[in-house]
């Protein structure tokens, strides 16, 4: 056969191992060629590509981003955007199309391959880990681990000058990536998207931190709600899938929590910090082994599906239960970690 692979949306550590896994098997265990499309959605709809082949994924492990690079480029929103990715599909006789991605990336691949009959097969990636029907994304524990460092290096910052300091982490409309730095780093608040927050409590924790002489870590999702307002952003601009543009919320909680406390209070948005550099250990070998899996389904032309991890073990399950819904924090996870606020 002859394959497509794509990397779609954010870019995302491990990538570059889904690619590697997906090549290797592919040629070495069932004969298969591979073409990469470049830049997402866009590669098909413009009919950029190239070659994939073993001495092409070679030394790509232990890179971050993707050699093939990424776009939030939406092909239902382009004019003729479905005709145009069948017709690149055909012409360079493509038989099936690996698309690697989130919710966005993956959402355009449910519809290509439930109604317009386009052969795919999803691996799921996010920093997020929003994907539902999977335990974990790659990319998640990567994110995890570098705003988790962060957190350790600003409570030394924050213990020497007495001031708050409040961390903006990513995630888009799920607390994951907040909840587990913030827990793995000893954060005295943490909050987010699935709960509002009430500003006065926050800064209820913060004043009981220092009366226990200890300067106080405020972990925000950056799509974290007060209860008395809406989302905080910097502008109201939209992504070509009708996503706001989050950021914004921690600045506004630090103005906040120094006006009513009278307390220093500084911001760090870590940002796309979370995104980029080498995959950890764990992302590396859940992107490969989703990538052996996928090309599996592919061979066996098994499409329409995703492959996901349950447990220990690798699954399929229809894309379109995959993108149904957001996957968000269970509000007893949340619960656990509420002991060691203030």
């Amino acid at each position: 056969m002859r394959v497509g692979v794509l990397t779609g949306g954010g870019d995302c550590p491990g990538l570059n191992a889904v690619i590697r896994a997906v090549v290797r098997k592919g040629v070495q265990s069932y004969g298969h060629e591979f073409i990469g499309f470049r830049d997402g959605w866009r590669g098909p709809l413009e009919g950029r590509s190239v070659r994939l082949d073993i001495p092409a994924v070679r030394g790509i492990l232990p890179r971050g981003g993707t050699v093939l690079g990424s776009s939030r480029t939406n092909p239902l929103k382009e004019e003729d955007g479905i005709r145009r990715i069948q017709e690149s599909l055909a012409r360079q006789g493509i038989e099936a199309l690996v698309t690697i991605g989130g919710e966005d990336t993956l959402g355009v691949a449910a519809r290509l391959s439930g109604e317009y009959g386009v052969p795919c097969v999803g691996v799921p990636k996010t920093i997020d880990n929003d994907l539902s029907a999977t335990d974990y994304t790659f990319g998640f524990d990567t994110a995890v681990g570098i705003a988790t460092e962060a957190i350790d290096r600003l409570h030394t910052t924050a213990e020497s000058h007495m001031r708050v300091l409040v961390v903006e982490v990513m995630g888009r409309h799920a607390g994951w990536i907040a909840l587990h730095s913030g827990l793995a780093g000893g954060a005295n608040v943490i909050l987010i998207p699935e709960q509002r927050f009430d500003v006065d409590q926050v800064c209820a924790w913060v004043t009981s931190r220092f009366r226990s002489s200890y300067a106080p870590i405020v972990v925000v999702a950056e799509g974290a709600m007060p209860k008395d307002g809406d989302l905080v952003l910097k502008d109201g601009s939209l992504d070509p899938f009708g996503h706001v543009r989050l950021s914004g919320v921690g600045e506004w909680l630090a103005k906040e929590i120094e006006r009513r406390t009278g307390k220093e209070a500084r911001t760090t948005v870590l940002g796309h910090v979370q995104r980029g550099g080498t995959p950890s250990a764990f992302d590396r070998w859940l992107a490969t082994r989703f990538g052996l899996h996928a090309v599996d389904a592919v061979h066996e032309r098994d499409f329409g599906v995703m492959v996901a991890l349950r447990g220990t073990d690798i699954v399929r399950v229809p894309i379109a239960d995959a993108t149904a819904r957001l996957k968000t924090v269970d509000p007893k996870l949340y619960a656990e970690a509420g002991v060691f606020f203030g």
